[in-house]
């Protein structure tokens, strides 16, 4: 097993919330309690430990207890659970994480500059013991036993730039630095009015997001051809680290999404025969 890990020194990072549209600044702050607290220095220093009895979906990955509310979790969580911090405290002055550039990059860059502090608590490794697929409509995400963390997505948009794309990733520091962290979230510009009528994407732009209209990418580049495809995959990452606990197993997502995630994880949580301690 390995240890449990925090950081060596503080990270403070600032932006814009992706559905909020309002900036906030964050300060990721070491700890040695064994949990990730996030605390609203907005709302005189409420803490809050992440647990995913009070995670919900919307159009994101959010917490909410104690009448407060923290938003667009996914991948600032993907970051942690790769690089081993599950022992930190995340100060923010808003409901929400930072989207800033709609990858995980810039948070994986800071984690990296401020360096891993091992603690002396053992982390407990999950594995995967027996397969099963979990279903909503079109959707399913199955996992089967494996002596890695992989992750298999496929997803299919009527949409030139996208239209069928698939890929399966070995989860660990490197690939996910590399292949996963930089993708960008993405979304449809014909979508963006129903999106604000809710109160989401106030603050989605060109800076923050792949745009896409019926035709094509509207200004810039893709980082990669299948950035879609890797995106999906970040947010996955993000999702089963609320299982709180490295893994080892093959997950494999067809056509799916926070919601499946979500569902996924508490399936596991509350089905033990499917998942135990890795020796």
């Amino acid at each position: 097993m390995r240890n449990k890990g925090t950081l060596k020194k503080d990270i403070r990072l600032s932006g814009i919330g992706i559905h909020t549209g309002q900036e906030v600044a964050l300060c990721l702050k070491p700890s040695s309690s064994g949990e990730i607290i996030f605390r609203r220095t907005d709302l005189d220093n409420l803490e809050v430990n992440l647990n995913p009895q009070y995670v919900r979906v919307k159009n994101s990955t959010y917490l909410e207890s104690q009448g407060c509310r923290i938003q667009t979790l996914e991948h600032l969580l993907a970051v942690l659970y790769v690089f081993g911090i599950d022992s930190v405290v995340v100060e923010m002055n808003g409901d929400e994480i930072p989207i800033m550039d709609g990858s995980a990059a810039p948070f994986a860059e800071a984690v990296q500059e401020a360096g891993i502090e091992h603690l002396p608590e053992e982390r407990v490794s999950l594995q995967i013991l027996k397969p099963y697929q979990v279903k909503q409509k079109d959707a399913s995400l199955s996992f089967t036993p494996d002596s890695d963390f992989i992750i298999t997505y496929c997803i299919e948009y009527d949409h030139p730039l996208i239209q069928k794309q698939e890929l399966s990733v070995s989860v660990n520091v490197e690939s996910f630095v590399t292949e996963i962290a930089p993708a960008r979230t993405f979304g449809f510009l014909k979508d963006v009015p129903s999106l604000r009528a809710r109160d989401l994407a106030l603050g989605g732009s060109l800076d923050n997001a792949v745009v896409l209209d019926d035709e094509g990418l509207l200004g810039g580049t893709l980082r990669f051809p299948d950035e879609f495809v890797r995106h999906k995959i970040l947010d996955l990452i993000g999702d089963l680290s609320l299982l709180k606990s490295p893994l080892s197993g093959h997950f494999k997502a067809n056509r799916a999404g926070h919601d499946l995630h979500l569902k996924t994880v508490h399936f596991l949580l509350n089905n033990p025969e499917f998942i135990g301690v890795r020796l």
